[in-house]
């Protein structure tokens, strides 16, 4: 009953993360929306696997938090760099839902 309640939690929560990562305002509040929202994931895949004795869903749960992490990190560097490491920066002003049209 108590695992119950933790996962509709987790649920709820993943939901408001969801909301937020459409609202914005900004890329960077969607970002950190959907990384709380991988977090709940990796949570949410975590308590189910106890609640269905499968000790191995732990390991699915970090490889997905690992993914999350890396992903966040490439995401944030793209948007703040315009580039993943080459040598030709992007124009990234298209992509920041705060600049005004000119």
């Amino acid at each position: 009953m108590m695992f119950s309640a933790a996962m509709l939690a987790i649920l709820a929560t993943m939901l408001m993360a969801l909301a937020r990562s459409f609202m914005g305002p900004t890329i960077y509040d969607r970002v950190l929306a959907i990384n709380s929202g991988g977090t709940a994931t990796v949570l949410f895949i975590a308590v189910l696997g106890f609640m269905m004795g499968r000790p191995d869903f732990l390991d699915i749960a970090l490889a997905y938090a690992l993914i999350n992490f890396i992903g966040t990190i490439a995401v944030l560097k793209f948007f703040k760099f315009g580039n993943l490491g080459g040598s030709d920066p992007v124009d990234v002003s298209v992509y920041t839902a705060d600049q005004k049209d000119t």
